[in-house]
């Protein structure tokens, strides 16, 4: 989604700090309003130099210097109080919008970069909040600078000074279209960036299969290429600010040399001493720092723009997974679960906006299962077994039908309250950075102990974790990868367990298992399983044999329905991948 945006979109995130940066806008005029003392106090330096007046020269010098001073601290205050509130804002701005990213649906990520998002949490973000400050710190200084020593200019000589602004057109149409050529360049850079950062989280998050493959020439010519755009894209944004610099210094030193040229002139026709000249000159001094900052900083904005832009384009993707207006809290549920002619089909990518759809995925499912009843779901790949269970936590809202809950559509509940009542067990097992106690007892910043302790022993994961010379405080590294796949698994189970839902989905949960562990697994599962609705989803039928009931999924409709024992006597698709396994 492609919005044109502007930096009033920070305005929001600015107004909550509006005390600290009144305080800093204050510290700026004080800083100002010294700029044109200081001006005429040169030019009374220069004429008591010429007169050789040392009694007056060294008041002059001291009361200069009392101007420094105060200025200084101003500075201080101005710096430090805006410093403050720009990091604030930046961080009010992260804050919200990693708030919003978790608000998204899963079908968002299944597309989205990880190395993208991640770029635009920190490095787009940090952006913003260093223009936030340039804002205030710096480019408002300037500009008040610049009309305070103008004014202070106009009033020693106002035909001197308009004279001198026939350049300043010309260098503001410059300036203009340098910045827009700096954030198309900018937008072309950090797209770039975003893209190297991807490549390389996908990478290294799959460093194992690269050495697997000896696929590290490969890989390190896609970094090379990658790398390489993302140079030419910032070698064009600093080939043109090495363009403007010479050019608008060039015209600046043009003005200067008029200036002269026409001091020289009001001097001799009486309108204009000698010391207003030189006060004059030392205004005109102080305007060439404040125009290069402008300069500047109006490059940097433009800049970043392009991260405003890739923000709120973030912000601006709207979840499609939504609670009602006036959702209630799903009370503690038995488990009865009922599907009632759900239909589903995933957007196709890129045509969420159009509503455009792939093909269905389920169509017309309807079953019921009742409290503490264990269903297993069998089918080919891309049958739809894994969405019909991703639908019951919404993951995913059908397009048709409903789903009940103890007879309550899930639809017309707060998602907290529904899925803290739905457990799941994936075949692929997440951890996280952080101990192996904090990883049971995910999502819950308080939590006891001993709890987490009764919940691996039911996860037949307790005696491994007590053979760690930290125990459950041992910390789990990246993904968990100190940790065999048995292990993870069982930690995954206790997570399960110490949610203690009414309702458990287990997918694949013991295909990538050696017999060893899966044993564990398996016999920690049983426990698990007991009083609550059970969802399992295998391909293994081993695991599937004392369901209470199989369904058959083929092509996202249920084609069977019974016990082990009735689908091969059926002889149907059920006795046929049963024979196909154990053939």
């Amino acid at each position: 989604m492609k919005t044109r945006s502007h930096y009033w979109q920070l305005l929001p995130y600015i107004r909550p700090h509006w005390k600290t940066i009144t305080q800093a806008f204050a510290c700026t005029l004080g800083f100002t309003v010294f700029w044109p003392i200081q001006a005429s106090l040169a030019g009374q330096i220069a004429q008591f130099i010429g007169q050789g007046n040392m009694v007056a020269l060294a008041q002059v010098a001291g009361v200069l210097t009392l101007v420094f001073l105060v200025q200084t601290i101003v500075q201080y205050g101005q710096d430090s109080l805006m410093a403050k509130a720009a990091l604030a804002v930046a961080l009010d701005l992260r804050k919200q919008v990693y708030a919003h990213i978790h608000r998204l649906n899963l079908s968002y990520f299944e597309t989205a970069q990880t190395g993208d998002l991640t770029y635009r949490l920190t490095e787009d973000i940090d952006r913003i909040g260093e223009v936030v400050n340039k804002l205030f710190h710096d480019f408002v200084p300037c500009v008040l600078q610049l009309i305070v020593v103008l004014g202070y200019m106009i009033y020693l000589n106002w035909q001197l000074t308009l004279a001198t602004f026939l350049v300043a057109p010309l260098m503001g149409i410059l300036i203009g279209w340098f910045g827009e050529q700096m954030l198309k360049f900018s937008r072309r850079s950090q797209n770039r960036i975003s893209d190297l950062s991807a490549l390389l989280t996908e990478v290294f998050s799959g460093i194992r299969l690269v050495q697997a493959f000896a696929a590290e020439e490969y890989e390190i010519e896609r970094f090379a290429i990658e790398a390489e755009q993302n140079r030419q894209a910032k070698y064009a944004a600093e080939h043109l600010k090495a363009i403007q610099n010479p050019v608008v210094g060039f015209l600046y030193a043009i003005s200067v040399l008029l200036l002269f040229f026409l001091g020289g002139w009001q001097i001799s026709v009486g309108n204009l001493t000698g010391t207003e000249f030189v006060s004059y000159l030392a205004g005109a001094a102080l305007l060439i720092d404040p125009i290069a900052h402008i300069t500047s900083n109006y490059n940097e904005f433009k800049q970043g723009e392009a991260s405003v832009d890739r923000i709120f384009e973030l912000v601006a993707i709207q979840p499609t997974v939504v609670e009602k207006p006036g959702a209630i809290v799903l009370p503690p549920v038995t488990g009865k679960v009922e599907y009632c002619n759900v239909s589903f089909a995933y957007h196709k990518q890129g045509r969420e906006e159009t509503g455009e759809r792939s093909r269905w995925v389920l169509k017309s499912i309807s079953f019921l299962a009742s409290p503490g009843e264990m269903i297993a779901l069998v089918g080919p790949s891309g049958a739809g077994k894994t969405t019909l269970v991703n639908l019951l936590p919404r993951f995913y809202d059908p397009q048709a039908g409903q789903i009940l809950i103890d007879g309550i559509d899930i639809q017309d509940v707060t998602l907290p309250s529904l899925r803290r009542q739905i457990g799941i067990v994936p075949q692929e097992t997440i951890l996280f950075s952080g101990t192996i106690a904090q990883n049971i007892a995910f999502g819950q910043a308080n939590f006891n102990l001993q709890d987490v302790q009764a919940a691996a022993e039911i996860a037949n994961a307790h005696q491994f974790i007590s053979q760690f010379s930290q125990g459950y405080h041992t910390w789990v590294g990246e993904r968990g990868i100190n940790l065999s796949g048995g292990q993870r698994q069982r930690i995954a189970i206790a997570r399960a367990v110490l949610l203690n839902p009414s309702i458990l989905i287990l997918d694949e949960a013991t295909s990538a298992l050696d017999s060893e562990s899966e044993a564990l697994v398996q016999e920690a599962l049983e426990r698990i399983m007991k009083e609550r609705t059970v969802f399992i989803i295998a391909h293994r039928l081993t695991t599937v044999r004392r369901a209470d009931r199989i369904l058959v999924v083929e092509q996202g409709q249920i084609t069977e329905s019974g016990t082990h024992k009735e689908l091969l006597q059926q002889g149907g698709r059920y006795a046929q991948f049963y024979a196909q396994q154990f053939s």
